[in-house]
């Protein structure tokens, strides 16, 4: 559930588990995330879960130091095992951003998520414009074309406008702007299962026609080397509704 895409392929709903580590990891992360195990709060025993989710010892503890690992619970010798307030958890973690997408985040990490977003991405813009290669541009243009005749379809219009960000990351040469793709990928979910609604029916024109001009124009920015448009462009996408 940590590569690139995730995020995007469970728009149409929660992916089935690949084993029963995965299982427990889902849902254990996603009643901590939403709330049903509070903040503060100690974990049920071992016999008490290994019951719960029908799973051994071995599986349930190699569950935990995942968890653990991802900063939602700690483990401490004859207290428990707690879960972990929210500043310590992992928010960079694909699989965390998908308990988050799945809990519906709260105006608070909304905003929070957005403030950061926009410092990241409008610098990647910007860096992209000024370096830039040739096959960054073939990938741009392939994913603007993908992105338009995807319209009628969620999950690969989602793909393509993600592919988008993640490229114009990549353009930036700066590694730690192509490490955070995962907020990318995570903004373009939330917006397009925003717009989809609960019954996953894409808009009447379908989804590409928003924000198509500022893609485009973005795209010919970045193509054109010119710095400041690129940042303006990118702004414009992030901060439509």
């Amino acid at each position: 559930m940590s590569e690139p895409g995730s995020l995007i392929h469970a728009l149409t709903g929660r992916q089935p588990a690949r084993n029963y580590h995965s299982f427990v990891i889902n849902e254990v992360g996603i009643a901590i995330v939403s709330g049903r195990m509070p903040i503060g709060s100690i974990l049920p025993g071992d016999a008490e879960m290994m019951d719960r989710f029908g799973v051994s010892r071995t599986v349930l503890r190699e569950a935990l130091k995942t968890l653990e690992a991802k900063g939602l619970v700690e483990a401490r010798a004859k207290v428990g095992t707690r879960v972990l307030p929210q500043p310590r958890w992992n928010l960079f973690d694909r699989q965390v951003l998908s308990w988050m997408l799945d809990a519906g985040p709260s105006p608070a990490m909304l905003a929070a998520f957005r403030t950061v977003r926009q410092s990241l991405e409008v610098e990647a813009a910007g860096q992209a414009a000024l370096h830039r290669e040739g096959e960054h541009m073939r990938l741009l243009h392939y994913w603007l074309k993908q992105r338009e005749v995807m319209s009628q379809q969620p999950e690969p219009f989602a793909m393509a406008e993600f592919e988008i960000h993640r490229v114009v990351a990549e353009a930036s040469g700066n590694p730690f702007l192509r490490a955070a793709n995962a907020l990318a990928e995570f903004g373009v979910a939330l917006d397009v299962r925003a717009r989809i609604g609960p019954d996953q029916q894409t808009p009447p024109g379908g989804l590409a026609p928003a924000r198509a001009q500022t893609y485009a124009g973005l795209v010919a920015a970045i193509e054109r080397g010119e710095e400041s448009a690129a940042r303006r462009l990118m702004q414009e996408i992030l901060a439509a509704p």
